[in-house]
């Protein structure tokens, strides 16, 4: 087992022992939100299998003490997001997952509005003091090169811009893969879900360990 590994094993051993001793005297638990569209939403899928569900039933198996709140709209674009964004962290969530932008691809939105409405959003969340954790997203390749290619580049930039928890690509694993998708090819099954919560998790567990 590399270093690395064993940092990260020892630093979550360190997390679940902190929010045992939490537990024995009735902290509250961690607050994550999940800010999205459909994907986050659980569109075609019971609400017990959606992101945000599975991602808690995850965290809890680590001994992790977290509430996970579903904020997806299904077909909310980044201009949504942003409109509801104050409200949402209303109840000062201690990390705020942020995976939208997939509907402004798909409809062919300006990348540059997408740009400006993302900077809005981690700014508010950066002034929030929430850990973030953003989700990119790729737009299709029949837009062409140039309107991908400029979609595609917002988010690593504004990760680093930001400084944020980078998840590169929301359905790293699960797009255009049939026996993960829902039949419309766009949104993941159950299974497809438990693949990206596979590939998020790390990440999360690493910003609940910051925002401590």
């Amino acid at each position: 087992m590399s270093y690395t590994n064993l940092l990260r094993r020892g630093c979550l051993s360190w997390l679940i022992t902190w929010m045992a001793a939490s537990t024995a005297f009735a902290m509250p638990p961690i607050r994550v939100l999940a800010l999205g569209d459909s994907l986050t939403a659980g569109y075609g899928l019971n609400s017990n299998a959606s992101f945000p569900a599975q991602l808690e039933a995850r965290l809890k198996e680590q001994g992790l003490v977290v509430e996970v709140f579903n904020a997806g709209v299904s077909g909310d674009t980044s201009a949504g997001a942003l409109a509801r964004l104050e409200w949402s962290l209303a109840d000062n969530p201690d990390v705020v997952i942020l995976a939208i932008g997939a509907n402004d691809a798909l409809r062919g939105l300006d990348p540059s509005q997408t740009r400006s409405n993302l900077q809005k959003m981690l700014g508010l969340l950066q002034d929030s003091e929430s850990q973030v954790v953003f989700a990119g997203m790729r737009a299709p390749r029949n837009l062409g090169q140039t309107y991908y290619t400029n979609f595609d580049r917002i988010y690593p930039e504004l990760a680093q811009q930001y400084n944020v928890h980078f998840y590169p690509f929301f359905l790293e694993g699960v797009a255009t893969e049939p026996a993960l998708n829902l039949p419309d090819g766009i949104h993941p099954n159950e299974t497809g879900i438990s693949r990206i919560v596979d590939g998020i998790l790390p990440l999360v567990i690493e910003a609940i360990q910051q925002a401590l």
